[in-house]
């Protein structure tokens, strides 16, 4: 019998029940994976104790040591693997992650150019249910009726019409290649920040089976579950220029102590 059947039978049962589901059923929830072992061995680990507000070496509380150098292999690791000069691991979720961005480059009532929900994009590329659509003049692009891929001459015109101040290419339901590099083209012309969110496709992206955005975006979110099989979190890249703004926008602008255990699982 475990420690948790002894503490708590009811959710040790919940556990149980919930393994037993994912061993005998199929998942086809595109945004759902399984961690491995190890990912879940650190996310159970005394790090989980650990406050740690701050960024390594510039921390609020003391005995930061060992957690600082775990986030500084997270860093490492994710500039290494998305070829970034910069990263944030910090990002509690990837829409935490893209608010940080949007906060960093808009101020409210500014014009935000995302994926249509309903064509494949996200909630936070702009939806009315998101904060992006409470905070945000909002403007949609989405796919050609007949093949069903992303309208770039709609995307070219709507962004000579609105000026957007950011644009965000990725989705969450769109099983083609994204042209980055058409998206720059477009949010160069009008002066526009480009955003990536690659949180579903980032797991091709390390692989080199995608394009990467890093190579053309301004700014490239993701999370770390879905396809990159870590813990569930999210991450911030871009170029080493913008590390102070998009730290601040992420502690102490929308976070409080970040999540070391999930930190040192990423």
């Amino acid at each position: 019998m475990s420690y948790l059947e002894l503490i708590d039978p009811e959710i040790a049962s919940t556990i149980q029940q919930e393994e037993q589901r994912q061993r005998s059923k199929l998942e086809l929830i595109a945004s759902e994976n399984f961690a491995s072992e190890a990912v879940r061995e650190v996310q159970a680990s005394v790090l989980t104790n650990k406050y740690a507000e701050g960024y390594p070496g510039r921390r609020y509380y003391g005995g930061c040591d060992y957690v600082d150098v775990a986030e500084r292999l997270a860093q490492e690791r994710a500039r290494k693997l998305f070829q970034a000069e910069y990263a944030n691991v910090q990002p509690h979720s990837g829409s935490q992650a893209n608010m940080a961005v949007y906060f960093a480059l808009m101020k409210p009532g500014d014009v935000l150019m995302g994926m249509d929900l309903r064509q494949g994009g996200h909630l936070t590329h702009g939806s009315p249910a998101s904060f992006t659509g409470h905070l945000y003049r909002v403007v949609s692009y989405g796919v050609k009726p007949d093949t069903e891929t992303i309208d770039y001459d709609q995307l070219a015109l709507l962004a000579r019409e609105h000026r957007p101040k950011v644009i965000v290419a990725g989705a969450s339901a769109y099983p083609r290649i994204i042209d980055f590099s058409r998206f720059q083209e477009v949010a160069r012309e009008v002066g526009a920040h480009l955003v990536v969110d690659m949180a579903h496709i980032a797991g091709l992206v390390a692989t080199g089976l995608h394009p990467n955005p890093i190579l053309h975006a301004d700014f490239v979110t993701s999370t770390t579950h879905k396809t990159l099989r870590g813990p569930r979190g999210g991450l911030i890249l871009s170029k080493a220029q913008h590390a102070k703004i998009l730290d601040s926008q992420i502690f102490p602008g929308i976070q409080g102590g970040p999540l070391m255990h999930v930190i040192a699982a990423k």
